[in-house]
């Protein structure tokens, strides 16, 4: 609630009793990080966004519809990105080719 209640014109940080919780919304979809106070704000914002592109282009225009329907797709996407919390790839292209011969491999 006290992101989704927040005015649009504060920043997309708000500290959380010792964590900093990083959130960017697209469309109705609310991409939310709780990190480390001590950690960068602008680095998860940017992380949030690659997730987001990633998400975009390997469901063709991402919905709700299919993170709910495909969450196991997603889990895949955010282990070829994220490991044991810290980021493991920033490569989108990477990613994606990743992704497809994972895809290649479930066919």
């Amino acid at each position: 609630r006290a992101i989704v209640n927040r005015d649009p014109k504060h920043t997309n940080f708000t500290e959380f009793r010792t964590y900093k919780i990083v959130y960017r919304r697209y469309a109705g979809l609310f991409f939310t990080l709780c990190v480390d106070v001590n950690d960068n704000e602008l680095l998860y914002l940017e992380a949030i966004h690659l997730f987001v592109e990633i998400l975009d282009h390997y469901f063709s225009n991402v919905c709700e519809l299919d993170l709910v329907f495909n969450f196991h797709k997603v889990y895949l996407i955010l282990d070829e990105f994220l490991c044991g919390g810290e980021i493991q790839e920033t490569a989108k292209k990477v990613i994606l080719e990743r992704l497809a011969e994972l895809d290649k491999i479930d066919t």
